[in-house]
């Protein structure tokens, strides 16, 4: 059996390591609509902008996996709960993101999950996978954000950190397995998807 000091996990303590990560990461890296780009570059309003397109895209392709995942019918169980909690949980991400970016928001990303949604096992990992690279996209952003829109960016990840969280201890596995977890740039975020066939 784990001992409890792995299994316990604070929202405060979670979101202190990842924004914590972000801010040790330095540099600054953006996604802009189609592509990525490494820039140096003062927090803005713009510079916002090309960020949560990024951050918009992960949150599609997240609702869109849960969802392939349900209509799947391959879970049971617990999984199944949770993949019904966070489907509905990424949603409101995405809906949000869509709020802030308003017109500037993209149409959906076409997504294919294939194999990874074929039994229990594999979407367990696959689900992981794809929380674990969502949550390095937001350290590596969260530091180029302008202030209130970091405040705005730091009530999801905290969310991205306890699903994650909670797929680890179902695949037992221990939830926090690093006081900070290392950042991603948005390019390599987005390679992931696109070497894994997420994104169509």
């Amino acid at each position: 059996m784990r001992q409890r000091d792995e299994r316990t996990i604070t929202r405060g303590g979670m979101l202190r390591a990842l924004i914590g990560g972000a801010v040790v990461a330095g540099g600054a890296t953006v996604a802009a609509r189609g592509g990525a780009e490494d820039v140096l570059a003062a927090p803005s309003h713009a510079l916002d902008k090309r960020i949560m397109t990024f951050v918009l895209t992960v949150e599609l392709v997240q609702a869109a996996f849960y969802e392939a995942a349900i209509e799947a019918r391959k879970l049971d169980g617990e999984l199944l709960q949770l993949a019904l909690a966070v489907r509905e949980q990424e949603r409101r991400h995405a809906a949000f993101v869509q709020d802030w970016l308003k017109s500037d928001a993209g149409p959906p990303p076409r997504t294919n999950f294939g194999d990874k949604l074929s039994s229990p096992d594999n979407f367990l990992k696959a689900a992981i996978d794809l929380e674990e690279a969502a949550i390095a996209g937001y350290i590596g952003q969260a530091a180029h954000l302008t202030k209130p829109t970091m405040s705005a960016a730091a009530t999801l990840v905290s969310v991205e950190a306890r699903q994650v969280a909670w797929l680890r201890d179902l695949a037992n596995v221990s939830p926090a397995p690093r006081a900070a977890d290392p950042p991603r740039k948005p390019e390599d975020v987005m390679a992931f998807l696109r070497d894994k066939g997420y994104l169509a």
